[in-house]
């Protein structure tokens, strides 16, 4: 309705009106002049009846009393009359119709010369609908090439470091079991590039590499595993022994991860055998005492403190070692025989 009402003010400011007169665009609108009798018409009429007397009155009467059939032109002579003002040309008039309300139809403004028309502003049209086709051509333009995107898993969720670590893990699984233990290195190698620290992927790959015959890239893996946390025991006996049969004594990697071993009776025998190697027997019979503090009956850990005691040229102490190591019941007819030769040589 606001739209409406703009038109019509429009219309009443330029003096258009609706109706019949809208069809012809040469006549222009002027204000209305007020519906009174033409009294200036009838002022010059009366004069010029004046000066022409009768017979122009006479000629006025006959065109008034025939409307119906056109009135003969009298011929006036206005030489002796005075010539009047000129009047300004009279504007053609507008007759006025009553204006019927049209509310379902806007009213349209009276054409008039150069004004230009208030236009409505057309209502926003509405995107066109495209198929689902191009609107996918348009993402896949937008995308990044394949080459660029990461690999994603096959549910479409992005896994997670651990995740990938544990899934790679399960995949060197599944491939030890058809056999393919290249390929299980291969998965076991990319689960640790993902999470240094999964242990079970780390074990399994060390001990594949072992039994491939690959032992310095075994040795690489436990030392990275020991760099990244030392609480490994396991692991730096695994490392030690390596090293102990490539020469190296081993013993600075056990010494590192000592402080994680305590109560570790199978830790404390084999760096103790690690520094009875080395001649360090005052050392290894510590540790062997600290083993026997967990296992009192094992006869090869007796056996061991007795040969580092013996060095140390504690012959007493020696030979109750020797004793509790025979009388263990746990050692192997090699090891029981070596034993008695001990002690009977105490004995001479």
């Amino acid at each position: 309705m606001s739209l409406i009402n703009k038109m019509l003010q429009d219309l009443d400011a330029r003096g258009g009106q609706p109706g019949h007169a809208a069809s012809a665009p040469e006549i222009r609108p002027v204000p209305a002049p007020e519906r009174a009798f033409p009294w200036l018409r009838v002022a010059l009429i009366a004069g010029l009846v004046a000066v022409l007397g009768g017979s122009g009155y006479m000629a006025w009467r006959l065109k008034s009393a025939a409307p119906s059939a056109p009135a003969e032109e009298v011929p006036l002579d206005l030489s002796k009359a005075a010539p009047p003002a000129p009047a300004p040309a009279p504007a053609p008039v507008l007759r006025e119709a009553p204006v019927q309300p049209a509310p379902a139809e806007p009213v349209e403004p009276v054409a008039a010369a150069p004004v230009p028309e208030p236009v409505q502003a057309e209502p926003p049209k509405p995107a066109p609908k495209r198929d689902v086709a191009a609107v996918k051509r348009d993402v896949a333009k937008a995308k990044p090439a394949p080459a660029a995107l990461e690999p994603k898993p096959a549910a479409g969720r992005v896994e997670t470091t651990p995740q990938r670590a544990e899934n790679g893990y399960r995949r060197a699984l599944a491939s030890l079991e058809d056999g393919r233990v290249t390929e299980a290195i291969e998965h076991l190698q990319a689960a640790l590039r993902a999470d240094p620290r999964h242990d079970a992927a780390r074990q399994t790959l060390v001990g594949l590499l072992i039994e491939a015959k690959r032992p310095e890239e075994a040795m690489r893996q436990l030392g990275a595993a020991l760099a990244l946390d030392a609480r490994q025991p396991a692991m730096a006996m695994l490392l030690a022994r390596l090293q102990l049969e490539r020469g190296s004594p081993g013993i600075d990697t056990l010494m590192r991860t000592l402080p994680f071993a305590a109560g570790n009776g199978e830790y404390h025998a084999f760096l103790a055998g690690a520094l009875q190697r080395e001649e360090r027997h005052r050392e290894a019979v510590e540790q062997y005492r600290q083993a026997l503090g967990t296992a009192p009956r094992n006869g090869v850990w007796w056996m061991g403190m007795g040969i580092s005691l013996q060095a140390e040229k504690r012959t007493p102490e020696a030979i109750v070692a020797f004793q509790k190591a025979r009388d263990s019941g746990s050692l192997t007819p090699e090891l029981q025989a070596f034993v008695e030769r001990k002690l009977k040589q105490f004995a001479q």
